[in-house]
């Protein structure tokens, strides 16, 4: 074996988003696109000539199509950086979630995850990579924007000739002076699992004949998933579905809504439904709960946990405060409220949660986008949220619907809904959020579709822990009855550009519980319609997906 150093040059286009840098599995497969970013990451963390001086790096994928191949290059290049050792999950798995604990329990330097999350895989798909700071969460965006200006004046990158390893089964291997250990995908992450839930409380609820359908959507999330429910807790054989990893997910979209796992749905509102149904995404991060012919908001969910998570015993001791993405519902200021901690309204994206949950600002957060998390890690963690929601039924012997229903008892239905406009082209999405921009001045006190605007901004936010400032974030469009709509531009697509439309409003009245999203939603969706002109811009008289 020998290092090699090998002349490049600069790849357009390698700007880390919300969550890494993502791109067509074609763009990935691209001779030395995969090698320069990798170069570019190390280069910052270590400097150009410098060396990594033995320390330890993470390293995992959700399995999509390229996971295999990529995870090769980067443990030979990882070797020619001077890391002392890999931590690799065996056959190259490591879902999201577990990347970060294992960063955390084990103390490495940091950790490389190869997913796309949610998005489609296969040889047609989506491919992605991102770094994960020893804090075990995203990197900051100081990082990520080093690493692009570092990814435009690249030359050269550093490679080790060594073989493939055999990465298969549990073991420890050797890449020049590199040691690299593949490790249990679950181990690290099911005991910290073990720490926070009662699971003698969800033995028995399965004991009692507690029915549950978890979906993996054939994705990472399988095998924790089996390993924990079925095979800990005692939930029956065929409880979690879809559970082997595939490289293009079974065909599948692994997004965890009522779009895309439309089977899941169709199995709890059958007449003999299970009692609650769960799904994962791509890389086993993401997570959605339904009850018995009830699908659960991931605001609303995020509000349960925080309402009763004293029950559960990682959280007996309260909670430090909750923090939320600004798209998010306010169905957690409510809940925080009551209990008297503070409520965060951070940017899009988990990274801005890490910094308040270091500083023990808070406990529980969470996103829209089907993603809830605590201090255990520094990732958001389906999972997690799937035991929670088991720990609260087992314990309170109430049902997801009801404990649903208590929380708009108590503080009122934050009805709530998300609009995607998919595959607008860039120039165009770009156009629309501009002219909304320039409009900001003009609309409190305005009328638009007979609603009363109170006032109107660009989401700005400043770290109350480093006082970073991260700036236009979003439009966020509030009416005088409190009511919000927000417009944001996508960072997770791979073509075009997604325009997201979210649209809340506040129910206190119970007899109108019951009303549909999108009927109670109508005004605002008229007001969003005219206010950005979106037929006008894009060309699209409805979204293309509705959440």
């Amino acid at each position: 074996m020998s290092i090699l150093t090998l002349p490049t040059t600069p790849f357009e286009g390698q700007k880390p988003g919300t969550s890494g840098l993502r791109k067509k599995v074609a763009v990935f497969r691209q001779p030395r696109y995969l090698e320069n970013f990798v170069q570019a990451l190390f280069d910052e963390l270590h400097g150009p000539d410098g060396r990594a001086d033995g320390q330890t790096l993470v390293l995992g994928g959700d399995g999509r199509h390229h996971n295999r191949v990529a995870i090769q290059v980067i443990l030979r290049m990882a070797a020619a950086c001077g890391y002392g050792r890999v931590l690799v999950g065996r056959g190259g798995i490591l879902s999201t979630p577990a990347v970060s604990a294992v960063i955390r329990r084990r103390q490495a330097a940091g950790g490389i995850v190869l997913s796309a999350s949610h998005n489609p895989g296969g040889p047609d798909g989506d491919f992605g990579i991102k770094y994960n700071a020893t804090n075990g969460g995203p990197a900051p965006e100081a990082l990520t924007e080093a690493v692009h200006r570092r990814t435009l004046s690249l030359t050269r990158y550093r490679i080790s000739d060594a073989a493939d390893l055999p990465i298969e089964r549990p073991g420890s291997h050797r890449i020049e002076d590199t040691v690299v250990d593949v490790i249990d995908p679950v181990a690290d992450h099911a005991d910290v699992l073990r720490e926070l839930f009662d699971f003698d409380a969800i033995r028995a609820l399965f004991a009692r004949g507690f029915r549950l359908r978890c979906d993996a959507m054939w994705a990472v999330g399988g095998p924790a998933a089996r390993a924990i429910l079925e095979g800990e807790l005692g939930a029956p054989a065929g409880t979690v579905v879809n559970a082997e990893p595939k490289e293009d997910f079974g065909g599948l979209h692994p997004d965890p809504n009522p779009v895309y796992a439309d089977d899941l749905v169709a199995h709890l509102m059958a007449a003999d439904a299970p009692d609650m149904g769960a799904a994962t995404d791509g890389d086993a991060d993401r997570n959605m709960i339904l009850g018995r012919g009830f699908v659960v908001s991931p605001s609303d969910s995020l509000a349960v946990l925080a309402a009763h998570a004293r029950l559960v015993p990682g959280y007996r001791r309260g909670l430090a405060g909750v923090a939320r993405s600004m798209p998010t519902s306010t169905a957690v200021d409510r809940v925080a409220g009551a209990l008297g901690i503070a409520c965060h309204e951070t940017p899009t994206g988990w990274k801005f949660f890490g910094n308040l949950l270091d500083a023990g600002q808070v406990t529980l957060c969470g996103e829209e986008s089907y993603g809830t998390g605590s201090d255990h890690v520094r990732e958001k963690d389906g999972l997690w949220a799937i035991l929670f929601w088991l720990n609260l039924v087992a314990v309170t012997g109430r049902g997801v619907e009801d404990l649903v229903r208590g929380l708009w008892v108590e503080h009122g239905r934050c009805v709530y809904s998300r609009h995607d406009y998919e595959g607008i082209p860039t120039e165009r999405a770009d156009a629309l959020m501009a002219e909304l921009r320039g409009r900001l001045p003009e609309l409190g006190g305005r009328t638009v579709a007979d609603q009363r605007i109170a006032w109107a901004d660009d989401f700005a936010y400043t770290d109350p822990v480093d006082g970073s400032v991260s700036r236009r974030q979003g439009v966020r469009v509030v009416l005088e009855d409190a009511s919000r709509v927000v417009f944001r531009l996508s960072g997770t697509g791979t073509e075009g550009a997604t325009l997201r439309i979210y649209l809340e409003r506040h129910e206190p009245d119970p007899t109108r519980h019951d009303l549909p999203a999108q009927q109670a939603l109508a005004p605002l969706v008229r007001l969003a319609g005219e206010l950005a002109r979106i037929v006008a811009h894009t060309g699209m008289t409805a979204p293309t997906v509705m959440t």
